[in-house]
């Protein structure tokens, strides 16, 4: 996408459905000063009832997936909400883990954070790159079996890339020198997150299958790096690795945190991440999972050229 874009979300609200039953008669006895009073086991028995109502109620709801205000809210088969969760990771599927977090910025803004994390011994990984077709991402999810896709680095008015791109092999612009950093898969498939100030690409000496580019990184060797960037809090999204060597990405749907503020949200958080990379935000902030049961719909407000895709092997 253009780098600068003024975007303004609506708030919506979300309705509560309340169950009622119809009334039944209750018995009495007559004591001797003529006053009702409910025998003691009826008044438990009825109480047990209304205790159970509500349960019986959330067993027999529908399965539903659906997102408000960009803020995912996830289910299961059984109609079980995991969206309240926070802090825990849900395995949805072999090599994919689902978590929540609730982020708050200097000012007290908070917003709930997405994160997906892959072991990518189970996973495969590739780049989708269409810039005479661009599609949001509702549209980059029904084009295949994919079980996750977040949306990849910067592109101009024109819908081309501003770096380099490599997809299925396919090579696309020129790489950036001396600054931001690159997601890529090698001949051999192996998947990798650097610093192209600390390792500029030389496509004389390596081979790449798959390969997006953006700016900047936001964290190297497991540390926090020092970097210029205004100071506009909009929507977020992060390809990282942690020192486990699994993928994440990581989305911010709300427009709540700078770069500076989210590069020290990663420095802090406990998941562990050695190298994160920016990649493009805004209108193009997106991230759609498909995985067992789970399913997350955080979609863009403008059309994609380059999206990361993971699916099964």
């Amino acid at each position: 996408m253009p780098l600068k874009y003024s975007h303004k979300q609506d708030n919506s609200k979300q309705g509560e459905v309340t169950a009622q039953g119809g009334d039944k008669p209750r018995p009495y006895i007559k004591t001797a000063q003529g006053g009702d009073k409910l025998r003691p086991y009826i008044k438990l028995f009825l109480l047990l009832c209304l205790l159970m109502f509500p349960l019986l109620a959330c067993d027999a709801a529908p399965s539903v997936s659906v997102s408000v205000n960009g803020t995912p809210i996830i289910s299961s088969s059984n109609g079980a909400s995991n969206g309240s969760k926070l802090n825990v990771w849900n395995k949805v599927s072999p090599g994919v883990e689902l978590r929540y977090e609730d982020w708050k910025n200097p000012d007290g803004d908070d917003d709930t954070v997405t994160i997906a994390r892959f072991d990518l011994h189970k996973v495969k990984l590739s780049v989708g790159y269409q810039p005479r077709q661009p599609l949001l991402m509702h549209e980059w999810m029904q084009q295949g079996r994919a079980i996750a896709i977040i949306n990849g680095g910067y592109f101009d008015q024109q819908n081309n890339a501003t770096a380099l791109v490599v997809s299925n092999g396919k090579v696309f612009g020129e790489s950036y020198a001396g600054f931001g950093g690159m997601l890529s898969v090698n001949s051999q498939g192996k998947v990798s997150l650097r610093s192209l100030h600390q390792q500029p690409y030389y496509p004389n000496k390596e081979q790449l299958e798959q390969a997006t580019q953006s700016s900047p990184m936001l964290m190297l060797g497991g540390k926090r790096t020092q970097f210029n960037a205004d100071a506009s809090q909009t929507r977020r999204s992060i390809v990282a690795m942690d020192k486990q060597g699994r993928l994440l990405f990581i989305v911010s749907p709300g427009q709540v945190f700078s770069l500076d503020q989210l590069a020290d949200q990663l420095a802090s958080s406990d998941l562990s991440i050695d190298t994160a990379l920016n990649l493009d935000g805004g209108a193009s902030t997106s991230l759609y999972i498909n995985a067992g049961h789970s399913h997350v719909a955080i979609d863009s407000l403008a059309k994609l050229p380059l999206v990361v895709i993971i699916k099964a092997p």
